[in-house]
C-alpha cells in the first residue's frame, strides 16, 4: 500500500462536537494497531515512511493509524481556541480507539508520539482507569518527556500561529525549513514530501499552512510557573505507565534535555533511551537509521 485511507471519527466537545481525520495504513481488520501521533503544528502524513516500513516488516498484518489532531490537516477546527489542549486531544483519541475497536477487535495497541503526540500518549498510558480497548503494549516517546525546556517553548511560540501565504508548495516548504532545521538533514525530495500535506490551497490559488492559527492561543497563555506546575503532573503520568517504553531524542534537542531523558530510564517504565546525532527537536523518522530503531522496538518478539 503506497497511500493510506482517509477516515473520520466524531468526537464530543462542549461546543457541539467535531470530526477528527485519521489516515489508516495496512489491513483494516488487523488486531495489532499502532497509533502515530504528530507534533504541535504537524499532521498524520508525517509518518508515511515509518508506516510503510512497519507494514513491510510485519508482512502487512498491522493497522497503522495516523490521526490529524483536531485543528490540523483534514480535521475540523474547534469553535473555541481554549480547547486546543492535551485533555481534549486525549479524549479524541479515546473516541478514535473505540471506533477502531468496533470496526475490528484490537488485541495489541502501540503508540508512537512525537512531541505533543507523546504527551497525548502519556495522558492515555498513564491513567489506568481510562476506557481503552486494550492497555498500551509499547510506547515511543519521540523527543518529549515530563520536563519541557522553557527556552524551547519560547522558540516554538515565536512562529506558532503564523500560517503565512505562499505562491507554491515549494515556497511553503522553504519557509517551513527555516524554522525546522532542527529536524536534521533531509534531502530536498524528503523535505518536500514532508511538506506537501502541511499546506492547503486557498481560493485565489495561493497556499497556507494547514492548521488553525488559534492553536497558538492556549500555548501562548502558558507561563514558566504553569509549566513548572505541569511537570509534577506529567511525572505522575509517566510513573504510572506500564507499557514498554522507548525514548528517541535528538542529541541537539532543546525541548527534551539529556538529563530528563536519563531520568526517564530510571523511573516509571524505565524506558530505553536512543539518541540520534545531528538532530534537534525532533527526529522525523524518515532517515533509515531512525526508522530501524522504531520498527525494531515495536515489532520485537520479546
Amino acid at each position: 500500500m503506497t497511500e493510506p485511507v482517509l477516515n473520520h471519527v466524531s468526537c464530543p466537545d462542549p461546543w457541539g462536537g467535531h470530526r477528527m481525520a485519521y489516515w489508516q495504513w495496512g489491513e483494516a481488520s488487523a488486531p495489532h494497531v499502532v497509533v502515530c501521533a504528530h507534533g504541535l503544528t504537524r499532521q498524520g502524513r508525517d509518518f508515511d515512511v515509518l508506516a510503510q516500513a512497519l507494514l513491510a516488516r510485519a508482512g502487512g498484518r498491522l493497522r497503522v493509524v495516523c490521526p490529524d489532531v483536531v485543528g490540523r490537516g483534514r480535521s475540523d477546527w474547534l469553535k473555541e481556541a481554549t480547547g486546543y489542549q492535551i485533555p481534549l486531544y486525549a479524549a479524541d483519541m479515546l473516541a478514535l480507539l473505540a471506533q477502531l475497536h468496533r470496526q475490528a477487535p484490537m488485541a495489541a495497541l502501540d503508540w508512537v508520539g512525537t512531541s505533543m503526540g507523546g504527551l497525548i500518549g502519556l495522558a492515555l498510558a498513564g491513567q489506568p482507569g481510562l476506557p481503552l480497548p486494550v492497555p498500551p503494549r509499547r510506547m515511543v516517546l519521540n523527543d518529549v518527556g515530563p520536563v519541557l525546556q522553557w527556552q524551547a517553548l519560547q522558540r516554538i511560540g515565536q512562529y506558532l500561529g503564523e500560517t503565512g501565504r505562499f505562491a507554491s508548495v515549494q515556497q511553503a516548504a522553504d519557509a517551513m525549513w527555516t524554522v525546522s532545521t532542527s529536524f536534521g538533514a533531509h534531502t530536498p525530495a524528503q523535505w518536500l514530501a514532508l511538506s506537501q500535506a502541511m499546506v492547503k490551497q486557498l481560493p485565489d490559488g495561493s497556499y497556507t499552512l494547514h492548521y488553525d492559527p488559534a492553536i497558538a492561543v492556549p500555548f501562548r497563555a502558558l507561563t514558566p510557573e504553569a509549566a513548572a506546575q505541569g511537570e509534577a503532573a506529567l511525572w505522575q503520568l509517566y510513573d504510572q505507565v506500564r507499557a514498554r517504553t522507548l525514548i528517541t531524542r535528538g542529541t541537539q534537542s532543546d525541548l527534551l534535555s539529556r538529563e530528563t531523558g536519563q531520568a526517564m530510564t530510571e523511573r516509571g517504565p524505565r524506558a530505553r533511551l536512543v539518541e540520534f546525532e545531528g538532530v534537534g527537536h525532533a527526529p522525523t523518522f524518515v532517515a533509515a537509521s531512525q526508522v530501524e530503531v522504531v520498527t525494531d522496538f515495536l515489532l520485537a518478539k520479546d
